[in-house]
């Protein structure tokens, strides 16, 4: 373990004397590099997401979540056998965007309002790129004329992953655990999934105090969330000095560093390559999430391999449309 430390230490210390020498060999493109992660930050995220950030912290630290759904509950349990405030987590996570879904998961289960195993799950399919985002910013600038399917498959895709992730993984974990009580023949039951309620105990905050902490956990989360976006587009400069690489591959590149201004520079040059890319969300996005939930004991790497299984299906998807001649939505 120490060879590889040592490796990976040499690796990033590499890395980062050759990030160095090109900001300093090219410093108006690394300004340049950064002013469009600032500036993507500013006007797209910060209006979108610090608005949601606030209200549905107000919400959880005033207890009003399981009443938020209390409507479509009843449909998402049947469905997805959801907890109430599981249920407001696919509502909030699909309808709010990226990174909302890992924000509420780590949030809820702080406060011990959503279970660790249905957490995970939901963690697993709940982060997506926002409806607002992908009909305001994505179809516009991939010149997509029929959004309908697209649409559909973004988020058709986690929908069902999620359904069938939250109804076939409680059984197996039931029938793991039945296998080993009859060999060790415990009496300790067996945990079931998070489809039982999580009571709260945690006494409802006033309006001004939940105001209050929900403005400051929102602005040192969009903050972060900046962050994250500058020094991402920022890598963009690693391939500066590589005039020969393909402008295509090159735009593939920058969409998995960071999707929003991937798409920005890329434009309608890699379509089909955008559209797959998109439920993964790029390194920056696995850097978010992993921001969002650091102060919890949820793991981010079956994140990214549930991510990474969504975005192949994806793939696989588009490649069906695309040899039966569907070019253009």
């Amino acid at each position: 373990m120490k060879k590889k430390d040592t490796l990976y230490q040499l690796l990033f210390t590499a890395l980062a004397l050759y990030l160095i020498f090109l900001m300093l060999y090219d410093p108006a493109q690394a300004l340049a590099y950064a002013f469009t992660g600032l500036n993507l930050w500013f006007t797209k995220m910060v209006p979108t997401l610090l608005p949601f950030m606030i209200l549905s912290g107000i919400m959880i630290r005033m207890n009003l979540t399981e009443n938020f759904v209390r409507l479509l509950h009843p449909l998402l349990y049947r469905l997805f056998g959801t907890s109430r405030n599981g249920s407001y987590t696919m509502v909030m996570g699909f309808l709010c965007g990226f990174p909302m879904g890992a924000r509420i998961v780590g949030e809820l289960y702080e406060q011990q309002k959503l279970s660790r195993e249905e957490g995970e799950l939901l963690l697993h399919f709940c982060n997506n790129i926002g409806p607002i985002y992908f009909l305001s910013y994505v179809v516009p600038t991939l010149g997509i004329e029929r959004p309908l399917g697209p649409f559909l498959l973004m988020y058709g895709i986690p929908l069902l992953y999620g359904f069938l992730l939250l109804r076939i993984t409680p059984v197996l974990r039931h029938l793991r655990g039945t296998r080993e009580l009859c060999m060790t023949s415990s009496p300790t039951p067996v945990p079931l999934s998070g489809k039982q309620e999580q009571s709260a105990n945690q006494r409802p905050c006033s309006l001004l105090a939940a105001i209050d902490a929900s403005v400051l956990s929102g602005l040192i989360g969009i903050a972060k969330l900046g962050g994250y976006m500058v020094f991402f587009n920022l890598l963009n400069i690693m391939f500066q000095p590589f005039y020969h690489v393909s402008s295509k591959l090159l735009n593939v590149y920058r969409c998995l560093l960071e999707i929003t201004s991937g798409i920005d520079y890329s434009g309608r040059s890699i379509y089909y390559a955008v559209l797959i890319l998109l439920p993964f969300g790029g390194f920056s996005c696995i850097a978010q999430t992993y921001s969002m939930i650091r102060h919890t004991d949820l793991s981010i790497r079956p994140y990214i391999f549930h991510k990474t299984i969504q975005t192949a299906v994806t793939a696989i998807c588009y490649l069906f449309l695309y040899l039966h001649g569907m070019q253009s939505y």
